[in-house]
């Protein structure tokens, strides 16, 4: 059954302010890098600059959605670089939980009802207003990612 909650207080355009992502990009991410590999819920996604070329390694919450899918909340907006760099390239590489995955044909998507989480990153979500997704499907391990 679907839940329907109040407006969250967060009034923007996109769920998280664009200076936020400056910000991330400098400080939090570098902090982040190394433990976002280990921890659960979390992931460091490897993907390469479309026009550069450049290896890129960007930390995220990714979630596991049955047994080949993966589900990243969209907290930035789709217009995110790593996200136009996986669409582009349709595959990426993450490492989760020590083990690299090859993840491919990325599917945007939009949950007002953020069933594809856990329940506690729900409310987060929904807090923030972030109600779109992207999905990655696990790939074949033997064939190299994009590195």
């Amino acid at each position: 059954m679907d839940r329907c909650y109040p407006s969250p207080p967060y009034d923007g355009g996109m769920p998280l302010p664009h200076w936020l992502t400056r910000v991330n990009l400098a400080v939090t991410n570098r902090l982040t890098l190394p433990l976002a590999s280990r921890l659960p819920w979390f992931g460091v996604l490897e993907h390469v600059g479309r026009r550069s070329g450049t290896v890129r390694r960007t930390p995220l919450n990714i979630f596991r959605s049955g047994t080949d899918r993966w589900v990243v909340a969209l907290t930035y907006g789709s217009g995110v670089q790593w996200l136009r760099n996986i669409e582009a390239a349709g595959e990426c590489r993450m490492l989760v939980r020590g083990r690299w995955l090859r993840l491919t044909d990325p599917r945007r998507f939009r949950d007002r009802s953020r069933r594809s989480v856990p329940m506690p990153v729900r409310w987060a979500l929904w807090l923030i207003r972030v109600d779109e997704f992207v999905e990655l499907r696990e790939g074949d391990p033997a064939r190299p990612g994009p590195t």
